[in-house]
C-alpha cells in the first residue's frame, strides 16, 4: 500500500523475507548487498521505508535502532530517554545512571525518571504477532479438604474406558472358526486385556503418588509454599511399591490441583537444605523466602547476595552465597548494582 516505486518492491520483499519473529532484521545491510548484488545505498533506502511500517520498531537491526525509532515514531526525538539510547545504551544496559546523568548534564533523578519511560517501549515489536502458545492444563490429580482431612482423586475423564468387544468371543464360539483364527484371537485379546490392566494400574499408581505427596506435604496443603518439605522420589517409591524411576515416569508432565493453586507433580520433589534446629526445609521454600527478601527491599539500597544469606542465616537456615546467587538468577532478579534506584 506504500508508495514505493515498483523496481524497489522486490527489494522490500526481499528485506521482509528476512524479518525474524521477533520484528528485527536477521540479515545485515552488507549481507543483502553481497547475495543480491544490490548497492547497499539502495538496501539503505527501501529499508527506512518498511522501518515506517507497522509495529514501531519493526525490520530494526539491534535493540538500540528498535528503541529509537519507536521513539522517532512518537515525536520524541527530543526527549531525554531518545538522548540517552542514543549516545549512553552501553551504560544504560550496565544501569550507570550517575555516569550518564553527567554526560548528559541533568541530575540522577532525572535520569531515572527517563529510565522508567523507556521501559514502557518494546523491545520485540513482532511479540503481538507470535501464534498463541498458551498451554491449557488438566490436572492429573484433584485435592480436596473435606472435614479436618484431604481426599486425593485421579481424573478419570481424559482415560478411554476400553472393553474387549463381544465380537471376538462370538467368533472363538463359533465351531466354523479355524484353530489358527481362535489363536489369533486368543493373542489379541491377551494384549488387550494386559492393555486394559496397564491403564488401571497406571491411574492407581497415580492416586497412590498422590496420597503420599498429600500426607507428607499437609502444611503446605494448609499454609502454602513456606511450608514445604524435602521429598524425594525414592521415599514415595518405597511407600507406594514401586521402583524409583517409576515414579519418575508416572509424575512427568503431569498436574496436581491442590487448595494451594495447579501445581507439576515434580515440583513436590525437593532436595532439603537444613537448619540450625537440624530439621530440613525444601529448598523451594527457601527460594520462595528469598524472593519475599527481595521483594520487599529498599530500592535505594538493594539488598546483596551476602546480605540475603545473612538474612537467612537469622532464620536458622545455612546456605552459600554462590546459592543465593543461583536462586536470584532462576527468578530473573538482577544483581544489586543493577537494581540500585536513585
Amino acid at each position: 500500500m506504500s508508495e514505493t516505486k515498483e523496481e524497489l518492491k522486490k527489494i522490500a520483499e526481499m528485506i521482509i523475507g528476512n524479518v525474524d519473529d521477533r520484528g528485527y532484521l536477521k540479515a545485515t545491510v552488507d549481507e543483502l548487498a553481497f547475495s543480491t548484488n544490490i548497492a547497499p545505498e539502495k538496501i539503505v533506502e527501501v529499508l527506512k521505508v518498511i522501518q515506517e511500517f507497522h509495529p514501531p520498531g519493526v525490520a530494526a537491526r539491534d535493540l538500540q535502532e528498535c528503541l529509537l525509532l519507536q521513539l522517532q515514531r512518537s515525536g520524541r526525538e527530543e526527549t531525554l530517554e531518545y538522548r540517552i539510547i542514543h549516545d549512553y545504551m552501553d551504560a544504560l544496559f550496565k544501569r550507570k545512571l550517575p555516569e550518564i546523568a553527567r554526560g548528559l548534564g541533568v541530575s540522577v533523578e532525572e535520569a531515572q525518571s527517563a529510565l522508567k519511560r523507556i521501559k514502557n517501549l518494546e523491545p520485540h515489536p513482532g511479540r503481538d504477532f507470535l501464534p498463541d502458545n498458551d498451554r491449557y492444563i488438566s490436572p492429573e490429580v484433584f485435592v480436596q479438604k473435606v472435614g479436618d482431612d484431604y481426599v486425593v482423586t485421579t481424573n478419570n475423564e481424559q482415560i478411554p474406558h476400553l472393553r474387549i468387544s463381544n465380537t471376538y468371543k462370538d467368533w472363538m464360539s463359533q465351531s466354523g472358526t479355524s484353530s489358527e483364527v481362535r489363536e489369533y484371537i486368543r493373542d489379541k485379546i491377551r494384549a488387550g486385556k494386559f492393555l486394559i490392566k496397564s491403564l488401571q494400574q497406571r491411574q492407581q499408581t497415580i492416586l497412590n503418588i498422590g496420597n503420599e505427596i498429600v500426607k507428607r506435604q499437609r502444611e503446605f496443603m494448609e499454609k502454602g509454599v513456606a511450608h514445604l518439605r524435602p521429598m524425594t522420589m525414592v521415599q514415595v517409591a518405597e511407600v507406594v511399591g514401586v521402583h524409583e524411576t517409576t515414579v519418575s515416569r508416572a509424575v512427568s508432565n503431569k498436574y496436581i490441583d491442590t487448595p494451594q493453586g495447579v501445581f507439576e507433580l515434580k515440583y513436590f520433589f525437593t532436595s532439603g537444605i537444613h537448619t540450625d534446629s537440624g530439621a530440613g526445609v525444601s529448598n523451594t521454600s527457601v527460594k520462595d523466602m528469598v524472593a519475599e527478601m527481595f521483594k520487599s527491599e529498599n530500592t535505594n539500597k538493594p539488598l546483596s547476595d551476602q546480605e540475603i544469606v545473612k538474612m537467612l542465616k537469622d532464620k536458622g537456615i545455612l546456605i552459600a552465597r554462590r546459592t543465593v546467587a543461583k536462586y536470584r538468577a532462576e527468578l530473573n532478579i538482577l544483581p544489586s548494582n543493577l537494581r540500585k534506584v536513585y
